[in-house]
């Protein structure tokens, strides 16, 4: 008995001295520790990193930048039921413990042993948070000591509710998504409070091993997860066994769903990227900032079609340039189709097919797509496709599907129809895995031949009073090339250069009604190798004409000779005036026809001046932007038009891009300020030149746009020599829209290809949407502007009895009564100045 005793005594000792020994050793490890631990007050500082989002300002969203896909919420928003699913897949004692579960660590060990794995795992939720926001992942005692001692001090300051928000919304559950919202969003595109019992514990079964029991890679594994979750969930109490047999017989219902953007404007999104990294550095991509655009999305988006089919419009009337590829008779034998076509690229909706037979009995060929399978293209779709030779040229029209492809070409198609969605697709179509989904599928789809243009263009509309970006398309695809040639590209304008020369005319007192001779010209210059002979696009002469005939029928030797009356170094100043650049402007009468260089958006910026009626101008694209608490810190100055005393309100502070500068720093709510815009042109001479622009319209080279069916729209359309430029530039009071085709290496587009052919459509494309449901709007009448009746030979005032039409002119330009023995011609500017611009 006393044996007993001794070693009763010897263990008891023993285990005391181990208890102390693991005291004296956590106590040492605690002292160590604890002065290296981070303050739990810093989890209520920690932004989680969230992503920057771009919106329309009708709240579309455009784009989303940032690695992580996030959208915090607060634990109200989260249904019971699903806490009560993460607790009891991850920490069913979450609201008895204190920060550290040793029955949930019992259990853990106890399943380890008996069945080889962990289910329910030993890690408390607080124990989780402390890791995923303090922590490292490295797996060493020293990291789990430290998460431990955090754990209990987070709990010893922070509630549980609070804990188990920080929690739910930085955990990461597999493809990019980070917390219980953009899970929901990914998996099953529903708000949290949408989800089914089913669905919360698939959610709930996640944390543990993201990539293991991820319903999309291994849909058998994260079944039996959420099964097990369930039956926990049973277990516990938290659900009824009747909520459990009808869970537990719900079929996977998961899906991969990207955020997908709800307006196609990659152009915009990257400007909008830029200037918010400008602002705020790399803290642009995590901290939670919303950008709202002043952008329209049902107007962007057509911007952005009108440009796109524009350009394929163009292409298809120069011809088809032949296959993109070739796949000889052993890889179309293969049968491994898919996996060859993942060398061509998608662009935007062109897709790459094969052509695998052509039949011309049937009048079709065959393709096979990467993602759709086989598919009918039939012959209609191809007699577009004359053989392109040069941009003047082409082979003739072709008569069957042989004639213009053959088996193995690879080429661009469009998708017509679609007789089933696609299967579900991998997170990444360029993934390239999966079987074809149209597999099986009786009737194949039906596409179109296409390719893609090699034409480029840009479409930049403002709000011509305000200057907001109303839509803006910078090319045919920014995943081609990000090269946005709305506000890089510097091309000649051609003609649209005019309206300003013309407005620089109309304030030096030259009328509408000024004769000028339509007749050859020639420049003799010692720096020229040869005489400058320039020439009306159409190859005519048209004698005198009126200045208002000249600008709508756009006469460039007019043009010429109307500079060189307002004077060369007047017309530069001018244009500085009206702000725009003179940099790349030449300093020689080319100057009148466009041979200078300006941007889409300089000249846009130009246009909205002359449609607002002659007010300053200054682009922006940024409506307001607000913080992850959703507080505004930034909003757009609100724009004043100022005729008189414009000093004694400030204009808020500008970048060169026309943004309002803000600091990085700024947190507080923005009051938003004023930008004063003032008057740079006579409105008189403004309204004349509407006038005239109107009549570009109704009786000259813009005459297509007749078809939209509105008398308020003015324009001009510019093409320059050997047709490498082209362009439409038009508006009403309200709206400013400017249109460039061309080249990016400036060659000519075909000698049939005009403004009128190439951008004008596009314009009006856009125009029909932009100005739907909007009545014409027409700049006021100003005060000081005459209407008087005249001889159009002439441009003296119409005799009694004598035909003439009505002009408009400001009440000092007018022409003077005629005497009554006054018989001989002349003009506004008088008899001698008239006859020279006859005659020279």
């Amino acid at each position: 008995m006393s044996h007993l005793l001794r070693t009763s005594r010897l263990f008891a000792w023993l285990f005391l001295t181990g208890l102390s020994v693991a005291v004296i050793v956590g106590s040492g490890f605690y002292l160590y520790l604890r002065p290296g631990l981070p303050p739990v007050e810093q989890l209520l500082d920690i932004k989680l990193q969230t992503p920057l989002r771009v919106y329309s300002k009708d709240n579309r969203l455009i784009a989303e930048f940032g690695e992580k896909r996030r959208a915090p919420i607060t634990i109200e928003q989260i249904p019971t039921i699903q806490l009560q699913a993460f607790m009891a897949a991850e920490d069913s004692r979450f609201y008895e413990h204190f920060g550290v579960d040793i029955k949930g660590l019992a259990r853990a060990a106890i399943e380890l042993v008996s069945t080889g794995s962990i289910q329910s795992g030993g890690s408390t939720i607080t124990m989780q948070v402390a890791k995923n926001y303090f922590l490292s992942r490295d797996r060493t005692f020293i990291r789990k000591f430290n998460e431990i001692l955090l754990a209990v001090q987070i709990e010893r300051e922070l509630d549980k509710n609070r804990i188990l928000e920080l929690y739910l919304n930085k955990i990461y559950l597999g493809n990019r998504a980070y917390g219980i919202a953009a899970a929901a969003r990914v998996y099953y595109n529903k708000q949290v409070n949408e989800l089914s019992l089913a669905q919360m514990a698939m959610l709930a079964g996640l944390p543990k091993a993201p990539s293991a029991y991820n319903p999309l890679a291994n849909p058998k594994r994260a079944m039996q997860r959420r099964d097990w979750i369930l039956g926990r969930m049973k277990e516990l109490g938290f659900i009824s066994p009747d909520a459990y047999e009808l869970a537990i017989q719900a079929p996977l219902t998961a899906t991969y769903n990207a955020t997908e953007a709800e307006v196609d404007a990659d152009y915009v999104a990257e400007m909008a990227r830029a200037e918010m990294v400008r602002r705020f550095g790399e803290d642009a991509y995590t901290d939670g900032y919303t950008v709202t655009l002043t952008v329209d999305s049902k107007d962007q988006q057509q911007a952005t079609d009108a440009l796109r089919s524009g350009l394929e419009a163009y292409d298809r009337r120069h011809g088809f340039r032949g296959a993109i590829g070739q796949l000889d008779a052993d890889t179309l034998a293969s049968g491994n189709l898919s996996s060859v076509m993942l060398n061509y690229p998608r662009i935007e909706s062109l897709m790459p097919a094969v052509v695998t037979a052509v039949s011309d009995d049937k009048n079709e060929a065959r393709v096979h797509l990467r993602r759709f399978g086989p598919a009918v293209m039939p012959f209609e779709s191809m007699q577009w496709a004359t053989r392109y030779k040069t941009e003047n040229l082409t082979g003739p029209k072709p008569e069957k599907p042989s004639d213009v492809v053959t088996a193995g070409d690879v080429v661009y198609v469009r998708v017509d129809e679609l007789p089933q969605a696609p299967a579900a697709e991998a997170e990444s179509e360029a993934d390239g895995a999966g079987d074809d989904p149209a597999s099986g599928i009786d009737q194949p789809a039906r596409v179109s031949l296409m390719q893609v243009p090699r034409a480029e263009g840009a479409l930049i509309s403002l709000e011509a009073k305000t200057g907001a970006i109303e839509a803006l398309a910078g090319g045919y695809s920014f995943g081609q090339s990000k090269y946005n040639r709305a506000m890089q590209a510097r091309r000649q304008p051609g003609s649209t250069f005019k309206p300003f020369l013309y407005l620089a005319a109309l304030e030096s007192g030259i009328t509408p009604a000024t004769i000028y001779n339509d007749a050859p010209i020639v420049f003799d210059d010692s720096e020229l190798e040869t005489a400058w002979r320039p020439q009306n696009s159409s190859g005519q002469f048209s004698g005198p004409t009126t200045l208002r005939e000249a600008l709508y029928s756009s006469r460039n030797l007019v043009s010429i000779r109307l500079l060189r009356d307002v004077g060369i170094p007047q017309t530069l100043d001018y244009l500085k005036q009206l702000k725009v650049p003179v940099e790349n402007m030449p300093k020689d009468l080319s100057l009148s026809l466009g041979s200078g260089q300006l941007s889409p958006m300089e000249l846009a910026r130009g246009l909205a001046v002359i449609a607002n009626g002659g007010y300053d101008v200054e682009p922006f694209l940024i409506q307001s932007i607000t913080d992850v608490n959703g507080e505004t810190i930034y909003q757009a100055p609100e724009v004043v038009l100022c005729d008189t005393n414009c000093d004694t309100a400030e204009s808020a502070p500008t970048n060169p891009a026309g943004e309002t500068e803000i600091s990085p720093a700024i947190t507080a709510k923005a009051a938003p300020e004023t930008r004063v815009m003032r008057r740079l042109a006579d409105e008189r001479s403004v309204y004349i030149l509407h006038s005239m622009l109107q009549d570009v319209i109704k009786l000259g080279t813009g005459r297509r746009a007749l078809a939209l069916g509105r008398d308020d729209i003015a324009g001009k359309t510019g093409t320059t020599n050997e047709q490498r430029d082209t362009w439409f530039a038009g508006f009403n009071h309200n709206l400013a829209t400017t249109v460039w085709v061309g080249f990016d290496q400036p060659a000519p587009l075909g000698r049939r290809e005009f403004g009128a052919s190439t951008a004008l459509p596009i314009w009006m494309d856009y125009m029909k949407v932009a100005l739907d449901g909007m009545p014409p709007t027409f700049m006021p009448r100003p005060n000081g502007i005459v209407n008087i009746r005249i001889n159009a030979e002439t441009g003296e005032r119409a005799r009694p009895g004598e035909e003439g039409v009505f002009e408009i002119f400001k009440e000092e330009d007018a022409p003077a009564p005629l005497a009554a023995d006054d018989m001989g011609p002349g003009g506004t500017r008088g008899k001698g100045d008239d006859l020279s611009r006859q005659i020279f």
